[in-house]
């Protein structure tokens, strides 16, 4: 049995563009596979928020939708939003070439649906209720969704059902580059020890597919995987790619495997005993009050039980490091996507500061669009520094972006002349970075070009930036790294060193660098602020030893400013407000 895993880039919301290209592909694998495995959301995009249900149909109006097979067309296995019994659902079809057309062999909903973090599943969606296994033409089959995989009943339960292939729908957002990840984002390492773990205690094969493309700066990066009943990976999808893997599966695999270690077997020897073990379970009245319990058994309050970490050292760093080939990589297709695919431009505009941030950016850029696609604007003011001139000019010749030099001295001085002509130089460097937005989404205007934001993750955390002004670019490459890997990330690039090794400074006071407004270095504050974001409280961090001053001047900062990493606040009058009720993502 040959099975395809289809990578698919779904464009969001267009059902029926979708379908097209899934017929496309079919047509394509006909005769090279046997199932063609689509990946979770296809039919839609993932992130659709209240978009769902518009893009949800019915599975025999997907069946139809899939039009005439070929001959020897696979059969097709499909994720998508469905409609049924007057609720949505999360759900995976399974579609078989049959008698000169698509018929429903089979449709499984989503029982587990993550809400959390950047998840709201069950907002929009039902649960589903059944888990069960079924026949098709090339045998015994059980389908499940992502997150599902993540628990271990499903496949279990799978498994007991007599299934013998795992077919898994999933879309699995990229988070985690740190290094020695064999190349992928942590979560798809996980799904490196999921599949092979499920796939040698059922004696079963996983198949997984997974979804590929950004929406709404959430990237999924592809990696599908095939497993055996062994664990063996028997094949793999390419990161960041659409396109289609053919695996091989030898059902006499399941055989070898079932005798060599007969785990399924003793479970089944197990079950009645374990399903009693479960519903016993079940009827205990919960604990009692929450707490740890020590190492004597008395109970501790919950104040008194020290973080899970068993130490945090306030000079470690590591945990910030990152494997800079991905992230280059997941960058430069992060500004493809967003830029062309999602909005339809072709070019960007940059506002060149001949610091480190926009000079990443732009070196990303390039390599994401072209140097005839990328446009730097320098933009400065009568207090800039000849050196920050010298630098941008530095990243226009090594990357051969176009530039243009445009001085606002004149369009801050008149208004603050003819208006404000006590104005310090606080408001006066806010002013001259508003011009600067200003200006560069006009020349966004007259080049047909969409600006390109390059303020980092620390910056935002700790609100040093002008509301309205760094922020106001409708994409950024930069936004979730923080100060200090940017620096790494444009050593990689090959930023010149003289940018790189500089004090940072946002050039609006002459003479004034970041850490003497922030009171704080950047190598300093992202250790804390990557604690902060896990969950740790101040007080916490001062036991590990983290200075007193530096802990509560960051915390200051961060909380004080989440207004700043918002959008307007709208007075809520009606139960159809943006944003609250009427919610779609940016790219629908």
């Amino acid at each position: 049995m040959r099975v395809g895993l289809a990578q698919f880039k779904p464009t969001k919301a267009d059902v029926a563009a979708n379908l097209d290209r899934i017929r496309e592909v079919v047509d394509g694998q006909t005769g090279a596979a046997d199932i063609l495995l689509f990946p979770e959301a296809s039919l839609s995009g993932y992130f659709l928020e209240g978009g769902v249900a518009e893009a949800a149909r019915e599975a025999e109006d997907v069946a139809a939708g899939l039009g005439e097979p070929p001959e020897g067309a696979p059969d097709v296995v499909l994720g998508f939003y469905e409609r049924h019994d007057r609720s949505l659902f999360n759900s995976v079809g399974y579609f078989g070439a049959l008698d000169g057309r698509y018929r429903l062999v089979h449709v499984h909903r989503k029982v587990f649906l993550p809400t959390y973090g950047v998840f709201d599943e069950a907002r929009f969606l039902e649960h589903g209720r059944d888990v069960r296994a079924f026949d098709t033409r090339f045998g015994r089959m059980g389908m499940l969704i992502c997150e599902e995989m993540w628990h271990s009943l499903p496949a279990t339960v799978l498994a007991l059902d007599g299934a013998e292939v795992v077919l898994v729908a999933s879309a699995s957002p990229a988070r985690d580059f740190s290094p020695g990840t064999g190349g992928m984002p942590k979560n798809l390492q996980r799904w490196d020890s999921i599949a092979p773990a499920v796939a040698q205690e059922h004696g079963v094969f996983v198949v997984v597919s997974q979804l590929v493309g950004s929406e709404g700066g959430k990237i999924f990066a592809g990696g599908s995987l095939a497993v055996g009943p062994d664990g063996s990976v028997l094949g793999r999808g390419p990161l960041l790619e659409e396109g289609v893997t053919v695996v091989g599966l030898d059902r006499s695999a399941i055989d070898r495997a079932r005798v060599e270690a007969p785990l399924l077997a003793d479970l089944e020897q197990a079950l009645p005993h374990l399903q009693r073990a479960l519903e016993e379970a079940r009827s205990r009245p919960p604990a009692g009050p929450q707490g740890a319990v020590g190492a004597a058994g008395e109970e501790r309050a919950p104040d008194q039980v020290m973080p899970s970490l068993p130490g945090l050292d306030p000079n470690e760093t590591s945990m910030l490091d990152l494997d800079l080939d991905l992230v280059e990589r997941v960058l430069v297709e992060f500004i493809r996507e967003e830029v062309v695919r999602h909005r339809g431009f072709e070019r960007v505009v940059i506002g060149l500061s001949g610091g480190v941030d926009s000079s990443v950016a732009a070196y990303l850029a390039v390599r994401a669009l072209g140097p005839e696609n990328v446009y730097g604007f320098l933009l400065p003011y009568a207090t800039s520094s000849s050196e920050s001139l010298e630098h941008a000019e530095l990243v226009l010749k090594e990357t051969g972006a176009h530039g243009r030099t445009i001085n606002i001295t004149g369009a801050v001085d008149a208004y603050v002349e003819t208006n404000e002509p006590d104005l310090s130089p606080l408001r006066r460097g806010n002013l001259a970075a508003r011009v600067r937005s200003v200006i560069l989404f006009d020349q966004s205007a007259r080049l047909d070009a969409l600006p390109l934001g390059t303020g980092n993750k620390s910056e935002r955390l700790m609100g040093y930036y002008t509301w309205h002004a760094d922020d106001s670019p409708p994409i950024n490459p930069l936004g979730d790294l923080f100060k200090s890997q940017v620096w790494a990330l444009a050593r990689h690039l090959g930023v010149p060193a003289v940018i790189v090794d500089k004090p940072a400074s946002a050039d609006l006071v002459r003479g004034v660098h970041d850490e003497d407004e922030l009171g704080i270095a950047y190598h300093r504050a992202d250790p804390i602020l990557h604690w902060f974001l896990k969950g740790y409280a101040p007080e916490g961090l001062k036991e590990y030893g983290f200075p007193e001053g530096e802990v509560d001047l960051v915390w200051k900062r961060l909380s004080s400013t989440h207004w700043k990493r918002e959008l307007p606040t709208v007075a809520m009058l009606s139960s159809s407000a943006i944003g609250q009720f009427y919610l779609r993502p940016v790219d629908y």
